[in-house]
């Protein structure tokens, strides 16, 4: 797994402050990206929240899905979360180390009293002392929320900063992309009130050890959620039902628990989505398939990323994006004169370098720009190397419907049927497409859509 390490530089330590007129809870910055650009320290808020104890239980949420690993447990290794301001609202995002757990808390307008939310994404710096600050609000006494620097030293800010260094897996950047994909296919699959949703998440086992049991299934019923022994249509899969655990953190101001997936097909395991619905807020945690397989690894942005026309196509559309809380691909097809499949495609290739998100309770896209180098998570995904490897070298025959791909000693069968394609390899008789195309089965695509490919990387 390839790592690099992300120096993330504030101008000061966030901190929880108390004061004669009231407390405020300064959240700060790192470089980060807004309509203006490169910003060293964007500020982002300043204002009141409406439910402040239940901001602080939100924000501890995604704190702890950072610092969590939830399969083969080590020592934490936390990124700060990413904070977007979407204008009218404010998202808090994160990954678990162990890349199955995803993350969010949005803010939404009726949570925030104060001045309008600008645009952009960074970091912020969410630290054990904050931690414990934040753990210690117990009532919703007035509380003032700041996302930046001061106003008055936003110019100002050219003397030391705070610097932490993390090492950022490229499997923890291609989570987002992967996460984004399997949410765009999920549908609302049962509903629960405050009572239900109590009920049901404290009946969850907490569990301190690796999750490694199977998959479990959960089916609507009149009284909430109901285990069942296989997938019937409308259940929704539960792996590792102890991953949900950072949502006890705000458990008892619940007003209802939304909970997607997709369609049930052959009872393989899927990624599913819990949504905490809470005063002027929403918390969501996304559950990779397995808790033994990251989002990294599902492959689901491999074929958007496989071609020139998509490339081409998302440059376009990343002209037109505006940090909308929603994107419309309608909106975007007519604007840019693309067919709608082209917009998703293009918005799947974009989601690769972060910079689009999918908020599952308004059905749409939203805009942020991760604050990581754009094709850093293209450049080392293993099987798009591989497959522009094996086209660029020549290793690819085409023969209509059945194309050869030589590969080490060893030659491979692809075959197309109704737009799909099947290989003979060991990765497709483990998968079966579950997990994406396999390295061969890409190189054929990229060779029959004409893929420019030179000296085996585009």
């Amino acid at each position: 797994m390839t790592r690099s390490v992300q120096a993330l530089a504030y101008a000061r330590p966030s901190a929880l402050e108390s004061s004669p007129v009231g407390a405020s809870l300064g959240l700060e910055t790192a470089g980060g990206l807004t309509p203006r650009g490169a910003t060293a320290h964007p500020r982002f808020f300043a204002g009141f929240l409406s439910a402040p104890r239940i901001a602080a239980r939100g924000l501890l949420a995604v704190a702890d899905v950072a610092a969590a690993r939830y399969y083969r447990r080590a020592l934490p290794a936390s990124l700060d979360p990413v904070v977007t301001g979407n204008g009218d609202r404010l998202r808090f995002e994160s990954f678990s180390g162990c890349c199955g757990v995803y993350a969010r808390l949005d803010v939404l307008q009726e949570g925030l009293d104060g001045e309008r939310t600008e645009h952009g994404t960074t970091n912020v710096d969410v630290n054990n002392p904050l931690r414990d600050a934040l753990s210690r609000i117990s009532a919703d006494d007035p509380l003032h929320l700041r996302v930046g620097p001061e106003e008055l030293a936003v110019t100002t800010l050219d003397g030391p900063v705070v610097e932490k260094k993390v090492p950022l897996p490229d499997r923890w950047l291609r989570g987002f992309a992967e996460a984004q994909v399997a949410s765009a296919g999920f549908d609302l699959r049962a509903e629960l009130t405050a009572a239900q949703a109590v009920a049901f998440l404290r009946s969850l086992p907490r569990g301190s050890g690796n999750a490694t049991r199977g998959a479990q299934w959960v089916v609507a019923s009149g009284t909430g959620l109901r285990p069942t022994t296989r997938p019937t249509p409308g259940a929704v899969c539960l792996p590792g039902p102890e991953r949900l655990v950072a949502l006890q953190r705000v458990l008892r101001h619940a007003t209802a628990l939304r909970v997607y997936g997709p369609p049930v097909a052959d009872g393989a395991a899927t990624a599913s989505a819990w949504e905490v619905v809470l005063p002027g807020m929403r918390l969501t945690l996304t559950l990779s398939p397995e808790a033994s397989r990251g989002f990294s690894g599902e492959g689901g942005v491999l074929e958007a990323l496989a071609t020139d026309d998509a490339a081409a196509d998302a440059e376009l559309i990343s002209v037109l994006l505006a940090w909308e809380p929603r994107i419309e691909p309608a909106s975007l097809a007519e604007q840019s004169g693309l067919g709608v499949e082209r917009v998703r495609a293009a918005l799947t290739r974009l989601g690769t370098a972060g910079r689009v998100g999918y908020d599952l309770a308004d059905a749409a896209y939203f805009h942020r720009e991760l604050p990581y180098e754009a094709d850093r998570a293209e450049r080392h995904n293993p099987r798009l190397v591989a497959a522009r490897e094996l086209a660029g070298a020549g290793a690819v025959s085409l023969d209509g419907a059945l194309a050869s791909v030589a590969s080490g000693d060893r030659r491979y069968q692809v075959r197309e049927s109704d737009g799909f394609l099947t290989c003979t390899c060991q990765w497709w008789a483990d998968y079966r497409g579950k997990r994406g195309p396999c390295k061969h089965a890409l190189a054929v695509t990229m060779v029959r859509r004409g893929a420019t490919v030179a000296g085996g990387v585009r």
